[in-house]
Parts: structure tokens; C-alpha cells; sequence
């Protein structure tokens, strides 16, 4: 099986759990970017596509790619070219936070400065899957759930 390439900007559709089907598209390496879109049968329509919201940026794994089915590319709009800002918290002393950017900023942080960011943490291919369904679903994640900030 060949390895695909992780190419920013390139659109990537893969199959849920319940038989729908979930959209990303690829931004800087190794991290994608996930629609708020769902359809019970293939759209290739990368306008329509393009046009939802965003539902979160996150690092994936490089062998997700191997399983989803790539669908089209495009230059990066600007709001996705923005850098992904994510934390550390320290697992010894919980207090201890980093919160850091993909341009390469950083700073140390309180861990209530961390409310509503993403966790440092490459997801694999079935976390990502289930997380998509869930915010598509509207319903909590357990896996997003374990990994945001501990405030005490």
C-alpha cells in the first residue's frame, strides 16, 4: 500500500462510525483541519465543502491518511493558515502550563489561560473519527473530555 503524502490544502473525506461521512482538509504537517459537515453519501464539492465552519484543528497521525480518501486540493484559505495554539500542562504540578503556537511562540501559562485551547497531542485515525461524530452529533467526546486542562 503506498504512504500518501500529507499535502496542505488538500481535501480528505473518510467514512464515520454510523455510516456517514465526515470532512477534513490537510494544513501544515501533521496538522488537519475538520468541518462541521456531514452527509449520508459522498459530496466532492470542494466549494460547498469549504464554506462550513471549522470544528477544531488538531495533529493527526501520518497513517490516517492511508484510510481516508483525498478529494481534491486547494491553496489554504488565510483563516486556515492561521497557527494552531495548543498546551502543555505539567503532569507533576498541575499549575504548570505552556501554551505554544505552530509559528513557534510560547509562554508559560496558569492553567485557566488554557480553557478552550487543544491539548499537545497527535491523534490516530479512529479518536479522530469518533471525536468528528461526536461534535457533529453534538454530544461530548470522552476522549476530548480526558484531555482538557485540570484546573485543581
Amino acid at each position: 500500500m503506498s504512504k500518501r503524502k500529507h499535502i496542505p490544502g488538500a481535501f480528505v473525506r473518510m467514512t464515520l462510525s454510523d455510516g456517514s461521512i465526515g470532512y477534513g482538509r490537510l494544513l501544515e504537517s501533521p496538522y488537519a483541519a475538520f468541518y462541521d459537515y456531514r452527509t449520508t453519501g459522498p459530496d466532492s464539492d470542494l466549494d460547498r465543502i469549504a464554506s462550513k465552519p471549522i470544528l477544531f484543528r488538531i495533529a493527526i497521525r501520518h497513517l490516517a491518511l492511508d484510510a481516508w480518501e483525498f478529494i481534491g486540493e486547494r491553496a489554504l484559505d488565510e483563516h486556515l493558515t492561521q497557527p494552531v495554539v495548543q498546551f502543555m500542562q505539567d503532569l507533576g504540578d498541575f499549575r504548570r502550563c505552556t501554551i505554544f503556537d505552530t509559528a513557534g511562540d510560547e509562554r508559560d501559562a496558569e492553567p485557566q489561560d488554557c480553557v478552550g485551547l487543544e491539548r499537545a497531542a497527535v491523534w490516530e485515525k479512529e479518536g479522530i473519527e469518533e471525536r468528528l461524530l461526536d461534535a457533529l452529533l453534538k454530544r461530548p467526546s470522552a476522549a476530548e473530555e480526558r484531555l482538557k486542562v485540570r484546573l485543581q
